[in-house]
């Protein structure tokens, strides 16, 4: 199994895309979000990942950057039903209220020639705390963050392999996740800023975490990989070095600060 990270930045970057992923495997791929415009089209591309071959999205929670950029799949992948290209099912994964949010928004913005595939072979499945599903042949497991903000869900998904790779979603770990993010193997973790510059970015105003907090929260949950994503922008191509030497100084595992396309064998 193989994790790329399509994009790492948070809501409002603009030389790096928003934060999304994908896991791949001989099977196909298993996207979670899409960030917030057409470009994941184009980041697809050139990853080699044809969207014939997804059959699987999670979308997290309804903010732009994370499910704007479904609504090109949902667009794009319609076409290719119609014109004989895309064999099967899409299957959408996202909270109830989600489902309503994204039908409606694409009933507005798309034709109905593609919006005549949804609920029939554009297929929400809706999703509730604890609830499960097979997904290239491992095991997803979806829970609710118990957001303040905005009902949102994480996941944790058990490779094939029985690699336990565990998400919080877009705000800093909950105790209430604890039995499905302790014990997994890599965790993934925003980490909207540096520590030592959370009075410039104010992090916890937005319901986020500093690289020092998801660090010390890895540490102390003894998860051998972190890798971190959702950040600012500001640092360029020297963010990686920076969140890593910050990191580092809390957290005893294999760190990892991806860029965007960047991937991981898991």
């Amino acid at each position: 199994m193989k994790l790329t990270m399509l994009g790492t930045g948070n809501a409002t970057v603009t030389e790096i895309y928003n934060t999304c992923f994908v896991f791949s495997n001989d099977q196909g791929h298993f996207l979670v979000d899409a960030g917030g415009g057409n470009q994941i089209l184009g980041i697809l591309k050139r990853q080699g990942i044809k969207l014939c071959q997804i059959h699987d999205i999670f979308v997290t929670h309804a903010h732009l950057d994370h499910v704007t950029g479904v609504l090109w799949l949902i667009r794009m992948i319609g076409q290719q039903m119609n014109q004989g290209k895309y064999d099967g099912e899409l299957r959408i994964y996202c909270h109830s209220g989600l489902v309503s949010a994204i039908t409606t928004m694409a009933r507005f913005t798309i034709q109905n020639k593609v919006t005549k595939h949804l609920g029939g072979r554009i297929h929400f499945v809706s999703v509730e705390n604890g609830d499960k599903a097979n997904i290239l042949g491992g095991e997803a497991v979806f829970f609710d963050i118990q957001s303040s903000k905005e009902r949102q869900f994480g996941f944790s998904y058990r490779t094939p392999e029985g690699v336990l790779v565990g998400c919080c979603g877009d705000e800093p770990y909950n105790p209430c996740e604890e039995k499905y993010i302790r014990g997994c193997d890599w965790l993934l973790h925003e980490a909207f800023c540096l520590h030592s510059e959370a009075e410039q970015f104010k992090p916890y105003e937005k319901h986020h975490s500093t690289v020092k907090d998801a660090c010390e929260l890895a540490q102390t949950m003894e998860i051998p990989n972190l890798i971190l994503y959702h950040t600012e922008e500001t640092h360029g191509k020297e963010r990686k070095g920076l969140y890593m030497e910050e990191g580092k100084r809390y957290y005893s595992g294999n760190l990892f600060m991806p860029d965007d396309g960047e991937s991981f064998e898991l």
